[in-house]
């Protein structure tokens, strides 16, 4: 199987992309295959899931941050010395950027790497008219890429014979059939999915979608699709040049950040921490919501984003982090700070109950929330000035998904969408502050990771 690659796509969201893909990640591991997933767009939730399944982190692979050579790069760099990787796609599978083109969607994804898609078709409320769905979607571009389909919440009765149809009208196979099984649904928040860690019996549920898929997929014939994308990796191991010229002007002192990382502090690219260590950084993890203050003797500071709002009390009551992150902060201490962790600088934090908890105070306003969501999707982030991470003019593609909002946002950078004429001032930003809702991806400008680590490694000589 080495070589070996597959994407699972669907006509819209709520098709049961991430619910599948997790059932087959536990399914193909029990039949001995090392598996690597990977999430299209930029979504961090996802591939939580399919960590928690697999074992070993998952990926995001974005066709808006980073081009097809580097698509390609990490691609291949993820998924080296795997025996299939497997690819779940993003919202319907020809949904791009603002909703007007494939650009940026799981069709571009799968062309640029050459991979063979299934098709996952929700056939709640329809029988026949599953067909007509597949049709359209083999027919609207071409080449379409779809070599086969799974049809979910339908019946054991009725699946017989919307497969033969699909097959005969389409003349394409059906990999089998996902039944309703309520037991196994996953519950979703104002941000998406909720995290694993919130869900009673993860993986007994995941265990349990397996036992049934077992029955009623056709797993030879899904591998042999996935066989078929051997060859679409070959050569695309090669450093991009942007991310070649990166590492070799990376600074050659080593050293150690600080990544928040618990249910509060979630949201992280796999990639990006990887692409810190090997230029030269030593990752130290700690907890906002437990620990009594950051680790020693480090010379930058990461605050991710995820959800402080739900656990703003318990934030707001260890005063002595807070009080250890405002330090470093002030000190001069390179601080990456993106949306929840922009929320957690604030001096105040407005809670799901409306109430306001003190918080760092490094950023001298309130936080609040909104009720709707807020900038939501792809832009492009102008640095209005030379701060932490870009120089004056340079741009990094970045994305906005929040549902808080603060009294002030910051005016160092500038945002564009990539979809609309929208445009607004965000991001606090400084020598050694990059703190805004922008969510930031390495890979899009990877001399932002150099000038992260570089700056570290300036204030290591100051301190």
């Amino acid at each position: 199987m080495s070589g070996a690659g597959v994407m699972l796509a669907a006509a819209g969201s709520g098709s049961g992309k991430t619910f599948i893909t997790c059932g087959l990640l536990r399914l193909l591991t029990r039949h001995g295959l090392r598996v690597q997933s990977f999430k299209c767009g930029p979504d961090y939730i996802d591939p939580m899931f399919h960590t928690r399944v697999l074992g070993i982190s998952s990926r995001n692979l974005d066709p808006y941050f980073t081009d097809s050579k580097m698509l390609s790069y990490l691609y291949a760099k993820g998924s080296r010395e795997r025996d299939l990787a497997v690819v779940e796609g993003v919202m319907g599978y020809y949904d791009g950027i603002g909703g007007a083109s494939e650009a940026g969607s799981s069709y571009e994804l799968a062309s640029v790497l050459g991979l063979p898609v299934i098709l996952i078709v929700s056939c709640r409320g329809m029988s026949v008219s599953a067909a007509a769905i597949v049709k359209g979607f083999l027919d609207f571009r071409q080449p379409s890429r779809i070599a086969g389909v799974i049809l979910n919440q339908i019946s054991e009765k009725v699946y017989d014979g919307v497969r033969k149809v699909i097959e005969e009208s389409c003349g394409i196979p059906v990999l089998g059939y996902v039944p309703v099984k309520k037991e196994f649904a996953i519950e979703s928040r104002h941000l998406g999915l909720v995290t694993p860690d919130q869900i009673e019996n993860l993986q007994a549920r995941v265990d349990g979608l397996a036992d049934v898929l077992e029955q009623t997929l056709e797993l030879p014939g899904l591998l042999a699709i996935a066989a078929g994308a051997g060859q679409s990796r070959i050569g695309s191991g090669k450093l991009p040049p942007a991310l070649e010229k990166a590492l070799n002007h990376a600074g050659k002192r080593p050293v150690r950040i600080a990544v928040a990382k618990d249910e509060a502090f979630c949201f992280l690219y796999q990639d990006n921490l990887e692409l810190l260590e090997e230029l030269g950084a030593e990752l130290l993890y700690f907890s906002p919501l437990r620990d009594r203050t950051m680790p020693k003797k480090v010379q930058a500071l990461i605050l991710p984003g995820g959800y402080p709002e739900l656990y703003a009390d318990v934030l707001s009551s260890n005063r002595t982090m807070l009080d250890s992150v405002r330090r470093a902060v002030e000190s001069g201490m390179p601080t990456l700070a993106e949306c929840g962790g922009f929320l957690y600088l604030h001096e105040q934090l407005e809670d799901e109950s409306g109430q306001f908890r003190p918080m760092a105070g490094v950023i001298r306003a309130r936080a609040f929330r909104t009720g709707k969501l807020g900038r939501f999707g792809y832009i492009e982030v102008t640095a209005r000035k030379d701060q932490l991470l870009l120089a004056a003019g340079e741009i990094i593609r970045s994305h906005e998904f929040h549902y808080w909002d603060s009294e002030n946002c910051g005016s160092d950078c500038h945002a564009k969408k990539a979809s609309r004429q929208q445009e607004w001032d965000c991001v606090h930003g400084s020598d050694t502050l990059y703190a805004g809702f922008p969510h930031i991806y390495f890979y899009a400008n990877p001399d932002a990771a150099v000038r992260l680590v570089r700056k570290a490694a300036e204030y290591a000589e100051r301190i």
